[in-house]
């Protein structure tokens, strides 16, 4: 039984009739508070929670490093496409684990050689913005290390920095992790702790980056246990050697990313990833029904995701026939699992309304492919197109996706010796700035969306929501409606 008993009876009356996002509007209901003090943080899978409910799609044309890079600090997450080389994709993935984690790998040093003269002009031509290097003498070995401070008191810009370094350094072994590290920095009031091994620079941790990480000054970041931010990768099918490189590359959760979920080879492979990495949470898709969504779950599932055919450049339900609109569809699935685990709403999203109204079906989070298709952080390439800027934005189903990627094929169930029979198609999305400024006003809809149903949460309004059917006319009447518009907002595009 549905947790709300209102959308339960409201679907009921639509047994056999598919609705979609167009097709209802949420009712107002009182509220004591502003949407400014609603909380949209939400869960993801079983064990992975986010900060604001929304996912960047597992497509080549959304969502690379950059973009998870982008939206974990958002407070959400990314799934990096399965449409590259398993190695590919793990370096994709390990930039992201690593983007936040105050430890610099590769730390700029200088030699015992160098002036203050050449640094400054190595810095001027390399754009560095940072003060403090390691030196390091001949045979490669930490000797100093040059502070703001020891070039700020310094008599001369020609001066040798082994004249003006600090050379009683403090030091630690490579196995430091960063709370060790800023409690050592804190204790001996340092800007830069580097990692030797037998004499030898290994990393460098950095104060401020340690700080900021530690100290939560940057309460959206979506990170993991160790400060990290948090990242998605897909798998196929009987992907074992890319789960298992992502495995290695500490992935946070995987995403068994095919067109059909409800099939032996979804349920098996994530089965087997949970028999296999047990840490790792996985959500099982794509589907549209109740009964596949309790076969996922049954399967290990720490999460499903929904969406037959919603997408803006899919054509599932035209070439196949079969699809069920994503309002019933959601539905479905979150009433059969009764809350168990989490549901992923993927596709359709058009206006910042519709996620209100997933969530309201019964989702917990939703991904976005065309909303963030056309960001400046999306892999898609950037045209002009009759004077305006667009992105090439395509369907993991196109024709051009399947012929050029073997995890497009896989996706839909094709071998490299089938005829392709596309699904999708290719196009393009107008230029939309960061995803930063996309995001945010999405996130500030979704609160004016919860200001107005009287929740200040999102599991409150999962279960106080309330829907009412709306006509072909009232949907015209929704929109900006007989006028022309000369100054088009950022969250809305007829």
């Amino acid at each position: 039984m549905s947790r709300n008993q209102y959308i339960q009876d409201f679907m009921n009356t639509f047994k056999y009739e598919g609705l979609t996002f167009d097709d209802v509007s949420l009712i107002t209901q009182y509220a004591d508070f502003l949407p400014g003090d609603t909380d949209i943080s939400s869960r993801l899978t079983r064990n992975v929670s986010v900060k604001i409910p929304f996912l960047s799609a597992a497509m080549d044309t959304v969502t690379e490093g950059r973009m998870a890079n982008a939206m974990a600090m958002m407070g959400g997450i990314g799934v990096i496409h399965k449409n590259l080389e398993p190695e590919v994709q793990a370096q994709q993935v390990s930039r992201v684990k690593h983007h936040l984690n105050g430890l610099i790998s590769d730390p700029i040093t200088f030699s015992t050689n160098d002036t203050l003269e050449t640094i400054a002009i190595r810095r001027a031509e390399k754009g560095y913005s940072f003060n403090g290097f390691p030196i390091m003498d001949n045979d490669g070995k930490l000797v100093g290390i040059l502070t703001s401070k020891d070039i700020r008191f310094s008599r001369s810009k020609r001066a040798s920095v082994t004249d003006i370094m600090t050379k009683n350094v403090i030091t630690a072994s490579p196995d430091t992790n960063l709370k060790q590290a800023y409690e050592i920095m804190q204790e001996h009031k340092i800007g830069k702790l580097p990692l030797v091994d037998k004499g030898k620079l290994v990393a460098l941790y950095s104060y401020a980056d340690v700080r900021r990480l530690i100290e939560n000054e940057e309460p959206l970041f979506n990170r993991d246990e160790q400060y990290r931010l948090r990242v998605a990768a897909g798998v196929g099918p009987g992907d074992y050697e890319r789960a298992e490189i992502l495995n290695d590359r500490e992935v946070d959760v995987l995403v068994v990313d095919t067109a059909h979920g409800h099939t032996k080879g979804v349920i098996d492979m994530v089965s087997w990833v949970k028999n296999k990495f047990p840490h790792i949470d996985v959500i099982g898709g794509n589907i549209a029904t109740g009964e596949a969504a309790l076969a996922l779950r049954d399967a290990g599932a720490d999460a499903v995701k929904v969406g037959i055919g919603p997408g803006s450049i899919c054509t599932t339900r035209v070439v196949a026939g079969v699809g069920i609109p994503q309002i019933s569809a959601i539905y479905a699935a979150a009433s059969a699992l009764k809350g168990e685990i989490p549901v992923v709403a993927d596709g359709g999203i058009r206006n910042s309304g519709d996620i209100a109204k997933a969530l309201v079906a019964g989702a917990d989070t939703v991904m976005m492919g065309s909303v963030l298709a056309g960001t400046e952080e999306s892999p898609g390439e950037k045209i002009i197109y009759e004077g305006r800027q667009f992105v090439i934005y395509r369907g993991m189903g196109s024709l051009d996706a399947m012929k050029s990627r073997e995890g497009s094929r896989q996706r839909y169930g094709l071998s490299d010796d089938d005829d392709i029979v596309p699904q999708g198609i290719e196009g393009m999305v107008p230029f939309a700035g960061t995803v930063s400024k996309v995001m945010k006003q999405y996130c500030g809809g979704l609160q004016a969306s919860l200001g107005y149903c009287g929740a200040r949460t999102i599991p409150e309004l999962k279960s106080t929501g309330k829907f009412v059917r709306v006509s072909g006319a009232g949907a015209v009447e929704a929109h900006a409606h007989d006028i022309k518009i000369t100054k088009e907002a950022p969250n809305y595009r007829r």
